[in-house]
């Protein structure tokens, strides 16, 4: 179906303006939700249909629909961003467009046509740009999103899909105030193995880490970190975001995309942005010993974590059931601060992009 197919919902009761404007003025991070919704719907033997920009609602599900059973279910997060000029921007669209279809690919889903993805996303924009929040990190948080729709009890990929996205005012993803967040190792927990969907978006990867989360925050931390799944012993990332290691010697380490991390989209701008800066970047695996070792010895002197939510948020504390330390003093480092600047002055328009990165709306 063509991108330009989408049919127009008017919205018998949007929500006024002075209730909008304090719903945003302080946004609890994927609380709030804009007035509307994209829906596409996908049937085997007839391909993508039925593009409707319409009023945000409940969904109605049959007791068998098959993500209810086999979680067939994929989505992927972005943000719109508000210019200095007061457009609208998108960042990085297309390769979340491209990560979505590889989820799909490895979900056995149907893929969408990364125009139709991309074209859903300027239409929720376009609907509730007036949802933007004049606030410290704002942003609309984007969610597309697409389960299993067909009606059927049967160990197999679904014939039947339903694609939507949604949107959500946000601010900074923690609200601490703490210079730096708090990680917690666990080693009784595993996010992905070898063989699995680690690399995918799917919903099974974040339920199956929030059990260790949950541990984390009871322990008095803000995030856990995940070890691999065979050796027990190399860092591969957070709950929702990729890790980076910077060293004395102006280096960077974060571990290689070999399956069972999520290739993120921030991580990868992260990597081009510091090799441009003349930084040394490697994709190498990186073990909880040798942090810790290195964290101690001032060789490691700062560790960031990384993802669209959070953008890029300093790592001042790791704690294992044995053992604590101390990434550099306990804050933002001169690397991780610089990296974060010129990253979101590209995302807000502030600084030049020579990347090609920005999409304007």
């Amino acid at each position: 179906m063509s991108a330009n197919a989408f049919s127009r919902l008017p919205h018998p009761r949007p929500t006024a303006d002075d209730v909008r404007a304090a719903a945003i003025a302080d946004p609890v991070f994927g609380r709030i939700f804009t007035d509307h919704m994209v829906s596409i719907r996908y049937t085997e033997g007839k391909g993508w249909h039925d593009a409707q920009v319409m009023p945000r609602g409940p969904l109605t599900l049959d007791p068998a629909t098959a993500v209810l059973h086999y979680a067939q279910e994929i989505f992927e997060g972005l943000k719109a961003y508000r210019l200095d000029d007061g457009a609208m921007a998108l960042f990085r669209v297309e390769a979340n467009a491209a990560r979505f279809n590889a989820s799909a690919r490895r979900m056995a889903m149907a893929e969408l046509p990364e125009e139709l993805f991309i074209a859903a996303v300027r239409e929720i924009v376009a609907a509730d740009a007036d949802w933007f929040p004049q606030v410290d990190g704002g942003a609309l948080y984007l969610r597309p999103f697409m389960y299993a729709s067909e009606v059927f009890l049967g160990v197999k990929p679904a014939a039947e899909y339903h694609f939507l996205v949604i949107a959500s005012p946000v601010g900074n993803y923690f609200k601490s105030g703490a210079p730096a967040i708090s990680l917690w190792v666990s080693d009784d927990y595993t996010r992905a193995a070898p063989g699995g969907t680690g690399a995918a978006k799917c919903g099974g990867n974040y339920a199956a880490s929030l059990i260790a989360q949950q541990e984390a925050i009871a322990k008095g931390h803000d995030q856990v970190v995940f070890l691999d799944a065979a050796e027990r012993r190399w860092i591969e990332e957070l709950g929702g975001m990729n890790m980076f290691f910077v060293f004395d010697d102006g280096s960077i380490v974060t571990p290689p995309l070999t399956g069972t991390i999520l290739p993120g989209i921030t991580r990868d701008a992260i990597m081009t942005l510091a090799r441009d800066e003349g930084l040394t970047v490697r994709e190498e695996r990186y073990a909880i010993d040798q942090w810790q070792a290195d964290a101690e010895s001032g060789r490691l002197t700062e560790s960031f974590a990384c993802g669209t939510a959070a953008v890029v948020t300093p790592v001042g504390k790791v704690t294992r059931h044995d053992a604590s330390f101390t990434i550099g003093a306990g804050g933002s480092g001169q690397v991780t601060a610089k990296l974060k600047n010129r990253l979101v002055d590209i995302q807000r328009g502030r600084a030049a992009d020579p990347y090609g990165w920005v999409t304007r709306l």
